[in-house]
């Protein structure tokens, strides 16, 4: 029988894609998450979910921006090799000093590495913490005209699944946008075009988002990641465009466009 291929995140945006195509691939899944025992904040639960796995997908939660990240992710990668899972596949993210020195961690592990970076989600306006905004009809965020190429969660996981598979995207790193740059403005009126609905955008200072933040009860952990994506990631550094999708798969990545139409389609604004 063949061995599971281990998704660390097995219910987050990507990594239950992944699991998605996987499973239609025929190959065998193991899950690793806080219900099934494996909690970053404690290493001791990080050998029973490797053990035994042909391959491993890493999402760190809450993200590899966050200052423990790359100490995380050595000690994790030298363990999975030691345990004999060669086969590593990170996800990371763009313009962040700590997930790029987490994948030079995982390089340094003598791993089988592959590292997807990636921009922002597309699904981050419809799965994620923006959600509640956008169904209230204004999203206020402390970030004016910068433009980022959003990135669809299906397009990561099809780069992701292809890693996890094939032997020849060994030791590739995969820088992974959308085909176009929208300012946060930008993407809400696609997205208020997609639904029919009248969905406005007005940029705030940083005090008045971490006091939203706290008023809506977001984990603590969660708050000062998005504090430190929108006030220091979200600088321009990212402004450009790159072709890792079509790197990887030979197809052009989805525009935020038809990812607004097809969330829509779902009803996911309804």
């Amino acid at each position: 029988m063949e061995n599971p291929i281990l998704i660390i995140g097995g219910k987050g945006k990507t990594g239950s894609r992944v699991t998605e195509r996987l499973q239609a691939l025929n190959r065998p899944v193991r899950f690793a998450s806080r219900s099934t025992g494996f909690d970053w904040t404690d290493r001791s639960t990080w050998a029973p979910a490797l053990k035994g796995a042909s391959a491993a997908y890493i999402t760190y939660y809450p993200d590899l921006a966050v200052k423990g990240a790359p100490d995380d992710i050595d000690a994790l990668a030298t363990l999975a090799v030691s345990l004999g899972v060669k086969r590593l596949v990170l996800l990371s993210g763009r313009g962040e000093p700590a997930a790029q020195e987490s994948e030079q961690r995982l390089i340094a592990s003598g791993a089988d590495w592959t590292i997807v970076r990636a921009s922002w989600f597309d699904q981050n306006f419809d799965e994620g913490q923006l959600l509640p905004m956008i169904l209230e009809g204004e999203l206020a965020l402390p970030v004016s005209a910068v433009r980022e190429p959003f990135i669809d969660a299906g397009d990561i996981a099809d780069v992701v699944t292809a890693a996890l598979t094939d032997a020849r995207h060994i030791g590739e790193l995969y820088e992974v946008t959308g085909p176009q740059l929208l300012t946060f403005a930008e993407a809400v009126a696609e997205i208020g075009k997609a639904s029919g609905r009248a969905i406005a955008f007005q940029t705030i200072s940083n005090e008045a988002f971490v006091e939203g933040l706290k008023q809506a009860e977001v984990p603590a952990d969660v708050a000062e990641l998005l504090v430190e994506l929108f006030t220091v990631v979200l600088d321009g550094r990212n402004e450009y465009l790159s072709g890792g999708v079509m790197r990887a798969l030979g197809r052009p990545a989805k525009s935020f466009s038809d990812y607004a139409k097809d969330a829509a389609a779902r009803g996911a604004w309804a």
